[in-house]
């Protein structure tokens, strides 16, 4: 079984992350997204709750497994026996750090892969930045996420 797994914050997950976990679920057998702990980063929602969203949202996906980790993205692969690494890239600007995150991870882990994938267009724009944004400001953010995301934003901002 070639697994992989896709790792990021989700904060929240957008439908520009769901495009990329289809792309991905069309070239491996099992998809693992996984929702990073990271402590450099103030995040809107709790790890439970990200896991939460991304589980509502995928669950139509058999092949996908949501989970999370706390500490390197290498160390996680290898404990779940993936073979790679996938990573959206939605611009230009995304690539340089990208690419140094691929470098690094290769050096920890020479046999682990990083597969870059692009969301189709309509999504290049997207990011969970600019969601919690608008959602903020009320605005309607339902074709920018899935439905569970979207009424988890707005019982956010109603309080």
């Amino acid at each position: 079984m070639r697994r992989v797994i896709y790792p990021g914050t989700f904060d929240p997950v957008t439908n520009g992350h769901i495009d990329i976990v289809k792309r991905a679920i069309d070239l491996f057998d099992e998809v693992v997204v996984t929702v990073a702990k990271n402590p450099a980063k103030t995040s809107m929602f709790t790890v439970e709750e990200r896991v939460e969203m991304l589980r509502k949202s995928l669950d139509e996906f058999p092949n996908v497994i949501v989970d999370w980790f706390d500490g390197l993205v290498v160390d996680h692969a290898k404990a779940l026996g993936a073979v790679g690494i996938i990573r959206g890239l939605r611009a230009i600007s995304d690539f340089e750090y990208e690419f140094q995150m691929a470098l690094m991870n290769r050096k920890l882990s020479a046999g682990l892969k990083t597969i870059f994938l692009m969301p189709h267009e309509k999504y290049t724009y997207l990011n969970s930045t600019i969601i919690r944004n608008l959602a903020q400001f009320k605005s309607d953010i339902s074709e920018f996420v899935p439905e569970a995301v979207a009424e988890k934003l707005k019982a956010k901002f109603q309080s």
